[in-house]
């Protein structure tokens, strides 16, 4: 998915598929969700613009993470004069972004050196600027459960285990769930095209990832957008059991 893709009315693919961001336009104004990786912003102007959009029209960008594949365009978008939103516990890793813990620890990372695929990931986000990631002091931090006030209005939905502060996004009008590395629709170590959790050595707390499943599998969506992957274009619910059906195959 190279983006800008209309998606959904209203809703844009951005970012590579292997990296994703969102845009989502409500009554003629535009939330970014997440914001992909830092050289992107050498072509945002021009993606914008096949949509007759400049970077001065995105009004907020509300980040699912403060991992550096969901940043990079913050700082620039936050010039233009957009709001940056955070859930409260990934503000710290935002304003000073540091390696993950848990799960995400040498002894399962270590492993991946020998993963041609890893390799490939690594290559195509460190060619558009994940080694130096954004750091951005001074966004707007949001909880569980709040309406944000932002074009759309999204429901924030907090799914912790892939960073601490992990959320969802549910724009109801829009008929879209926004699950950012909740879930992915292709797993960067396998290739396998489905919905399913991040691999273990992404995640935090691999057990909390899914746990936090049963936060979203009850909610209404016609398409279920994840950081990395193509859309899924049936319910949450039906995303969530194919992430299970897929853990007990692995198992």
């Amino acid at each position: 998915m190279e983006g800008p893709i209309e998606i959904r009315p209203g809703v844009y693919g951005m970012g590579t598929g292997k990296v994703n961001w969102y845009l989502v336009e409500h009554e003629g104004r535009l939330t970014a969700v997440d914001a992909g990786l830092p050289r992107m912003a050498t072509s945002i102007a021009k993606e914008l613009a096949s949509i007759a959009r400049t970077p001065a029209d995105v009004e907020a960008v509300v980040l699912t993470h403060s991992d550096a594949d969901r940043t990079g365009l913050a700082p620039t978008l936050r010039d233009a004069g957009a709001r940056v939103l955070v859930h409260a516990d990934d503000d710290a890793t935002l304003r000073k972004p540091a390696p993950k813990r848990g799960d995400a620890g040498a002894r399962n990372t270590l492993p991946l050196l020998f993963n041609a695929r890893m390799w490939s990931l690594m290559w195509h986000m460190v060619h558009r600027g994940y080694a130096k990631p954004s750091s951005l002091a001074g966004a707007e931090t949001f909880c569980d459960g709040d309406v944000l006030d932002v074009p759309g209005r999204p429901l924030v939905i907090h799914t912790p285990g892939h960073t601490p502060g992990h959320c969802a996004l549910l724009f109801a009008e829009h008929g879209a769930l926004f699950v950012g590395d909740a879930l992915c629709t292709w797993n960067p170590l396998t290739g396998v095209r489905a919905p399913q959790l991040m691999p273990r050595a992404f995640n935090e707390n691999s057990s909390q990832c899914l746990a936090s499943l049963g936060r979203i599998e009850r909610l209404e969506a016609e398409v279920v957008l994840a950081g990395h992957g193509e859309p899924f274009t049936d319910a949450p619910a039906a995303a969530v059991e194919r992430a299970r059906e897929h853990l007990r195959i692995r198992t």
